[in-house]
């Protein structure tokens, strides 16, 4: 028996596709940081950006999964890697260290070269 959880998508309703562009969530847009969210109040802009990109990444690694560990491997460590890249969005928003600055461009750069050979996985016909 698959495991499905909480709020996953359907078998086959394109769970590992790119997430179609919809309403922003209740907690603040990386993009635009003055836009807190309930419960916010007081928190920096880069708290209130990183609690965002984490509560997303978290609710679009909320897959089905299909009992085909490649595959769901692929499909979870997509929007994990999507997660990653907002985080570092935020650093570069946000953040003034060098080194950190550096890491975070870094990781944007491998995680969008590793999102697309998990994608490039998936299309693959099984």
């Amino acid at each position: 028996m698959h495991r499905m959880a909480p709020g996953a998508q359907a078998p086959g309703s394109g769970a590992a596709q790119a997430p179609a562009a919809s309403a922003p969530p209740a907690a603040a847009d990386p993009h635009h940081p003055g836009a807190a969210a309930p419960g916010t109040a007081g928190q920096s802009p880069s708290t209130i950006a990183f609690m965002a990109a984490n509560e997303k990444m978290h609710r679009d690694m909320a897959i089905t999964f299909t009992g085909d560990a490649d595959r769901d491997f692929a499909a979870s460590m997509i929007p994990h890697h999507e997660g990653a890249i907002a985080m570092a969005r935020v650093q570069l928003a946000h953040g003034r260290d060098p080194a950190m600055r550096r890491l975070a461009e870094a990781v944007i750069s491998a995680q969008e070269s590793e999102i697309a050979t998990l994608r490039a996985f998936l299309a693959r016909p099984r």
